[in-house]
């Protein structure tokens, strides 16, 4: 079971991919990877709440990993049903913030990112995650010659690409921002926790 720090932990990190999510994406229609990103697809064609998406869009992943890897659901389905909770919260937020802070959509995209990416790192350095496409990868990489973060990353493409050609060809360029960001802000608070596990290897 989750403990209540890993709870607190949890709803920290969610309150940061929201604020990047609703504060910085949405308003520019701005894609990120994962299944955040098909959420934001879905919210932009279909006007569909992005949280009730990304847990539309988990449920297979989850059946798998009850299956295959109970430890990996119960770390899992907190983070993402307390971030799909706290994405559409925060939703309705979006105009009062606009209203004092609205940089550009070339500013918005990293810091979107940035901030969606410090959440999720936030969480995997203490032991929780919000399963996502990452749970996807990570039993996809048994059955094939790929490293997991290789397959996150040609997921992450195939969604922004699939995403520009729904929306625009800005939208491809702009969201390619927001991954590099997020996957550097994760990379960095997730760095020293590695090196750690390596060295100890």
């Amino acid at each position: 079971m989750v403990s209540f720090r890993k709870h607190v932990i949890i709803v920290i990190g969610s309150f940061l991919i929201a604020m990047g999510t609703n504060f910085f994406l949405v308003p520019h229609k701005v894609l990120d990877g994962g299944v955040i990103g098909i959420a934001l697809i879905a919210n932009y064609v279909f006007d569909l709440h992005i949280g009730f998406v990304i847990i539309l869009c988990s449920i297979p992943m989850f059946i798998a990993a009850w299956i295959l890897n109970r430890e990996i659901f119960y770390n899992s389905l907190s983070g993402m049903l307390i971030s799909s909770f706290i994405i559409d919260l925060l939703s309705p937020l979006q105009p009062g913030f606009l209203r004092f802070f609205a940089p550009h959509v070339i500013l918005s995209a990293p810091l979107g990112g940035a901030l969606i990416g410090a959440g999720l790192g936030f969480m995997l350095r203490n032991n929780a995650s919000t399963g996502g496409t990452d749970l996807l990868a990570h039993f996809l990489a048994k059955y094939l010659p790929l490293n997991v973060g290789v397959i996150i990353l040609l997921m992450d493409v195939v969604i922004i690409g699939f995403g520009g050609i729904l929306l625009s060809g800005s939208t491809f360029m702009y969201s390619v921002l927001t991954i590099v960001a997020g996957g550097f802000t994760t990379g960095m608070l997730t760095q020293k926790r590695w090196f750690k596990k390596r060295r100890i290897k």
